[in-house]
């Protein structure tokens, strides 16, 4: 893979790359080349934001599921006093 030499980044450009990359647990480089890819919109399709929530897929368990589904079981109720 060829590697790129960007010139004249200026300082908050800098700063914001380096916090980005910080906050994700991971290097600049991979930061850039991230942003470079999203930016040609290579990869993924824009509007896919699943991989933003990869961390809440599949957590529960299924007495998790069982135990949300009745405590929500009221709120597929219509009370047609409270339409009055």
């Amino acid at each position: 893979m060829k590697s790129i030499t960007i010139h004249g980044i200026d300082k908050e450009t800098e700063k914001l790359i380096k916090e980005r990359a910080k906050s994700a647990g991971t290097s600049v480089n991979k930061i850039v080349k991230e942003l470079l890819a999203k930016a040609l919109g290579l990869g993924k399709d824009k509007n896919d934001h699943r991989a933003e929530f990869l961390d809440l897929f599949g957590v529960w368990t299924e007495d998790d599921e069982e135990q949300f589904l009745e405590t929500v079981k009221d709120l597929e109720a219509v009370h047609p006093e409270d339409w009055k």
